[in-house]
């Protein structure tokens, strides 16, 4: 179960690290632009994230996950104003989700934790929360490559290049690495 631990922290990592590299790709003005008007900006789902995540994250194993404080409908709103405003959110929450993984150790992860009264153990709690991210970081990563169009540098395997990657894979003798190691 340290391993879980382990490998849950590094997906979270892959997954900031995906977001930030779609920052790093798109102008200030392409973080707030939607496709539709039905849709959600780059910087409303940075803002959903950073809601989720502070309620998520806060006190973890002692308080339910959805706090009162919490204004889930506001993080809908389309606007976040800046880059510097939609940066300094997603690392608050990324923090406030690390702080309180950090610490965690074997003997917590079967501890009942609760979200909206619904029990769940830690193991469950994380699993949902690394979907929910996953989710919402594949959104971003989309969103940012529709804004960048020509302009986009894949953040996986680039198009025609799966033969020359997977010759390199299968190169290496076989071995225990988590995925993200060598990106």
């Amino acid at each position: 179960m340290k391993d879980y631990l382990s490998s849950c922290k590094r997906q979270f990592e892959y997954y900031k690290s995906l977001g930030d590299k779609t920052f790093e790709q798109l102008m200030d003005e392409q973080l707030s632009w939607k496709p539709s008007e039905g849709s959600n900006s780059i910087g409303t789902l940075v803002k959903h994230m950073h809601g989720n995540m502070l309620s998520r994250w806060t006190n973890f194993l002692t308080e339910d996950g959805e706090k009162e404080w919490r204004k889930r409908d506001e993080e809908f709103e389309n606007d976040i104003a800046t880059r510097e405003e939609l940066m300094t959110k997603w690392e608050e929450g990324w923090k406030c989700l690390f702080d309180a993984i950090d610490p965690l150790t074997e003997a917590d992860l079967n501890t009942e934790i609760y979200i909206r009264n619904m029990g769940h153990s830690v193991v469950e709690a994380i699993n949902r929360q690394v979907s929910h991210y996953a989710y919402h970081v594949g959104q971003i990563v989309f969103m940012g490559k529709l804004a960048a169009e020509d302009n986009w540098q894949s953040l996986s395997i680039p198009k025609g290049a799966s033969k020359e990657y997977n010759s390199e894979k299968f190169s290496k003798p076989k071995r225990r690495e988590h995925f993200t190691d060598d990106l």
